[in-house]
């Protein structure tokens, strides 16, 4: 399993739109709103880096009312949850 922290900022008065878009696409587990020098965060959740470059490089570059993103491909997991049994794909 692949998963990121996507970065993202939106045109102005765009937010809540593409947030509603980036949450119904596949992949894009959560979608939050945020103060400070990003409009949103969505985690991104895969099962394979393939799968995750088709989505940030093909269907986010698709969402209307993006200006930019940053991705943060993560390495490992550090957490006291089980998050495999948590957020698990069924693959």
């Amino acid at each position: 399993m692949q998963n990121a922290v996507i970065l993202i900022n939106a045109e102005k008065g765009q937010v809540k739109a593409v947030a509603e878009r980036l949450a119904d696409i596949e992949g894009i587990s959560e979608v939050y709103s945020t103060c400070g020098r990003y409009d949103l965060v969505a985690i991104a959740r895969t099962r394979d880096f393939e799968s995750l470059a088709e989505l940030v490089t093909g269907r986010l570059n698709a969402v209307e009312g993006i200006r930019d993103t940053e991705t943060l491909n993560a390495m490992q997991v550090h957490s006291r949850h089980d998050l495999e049994t948590m957020f698990s794909l069924g693959w």
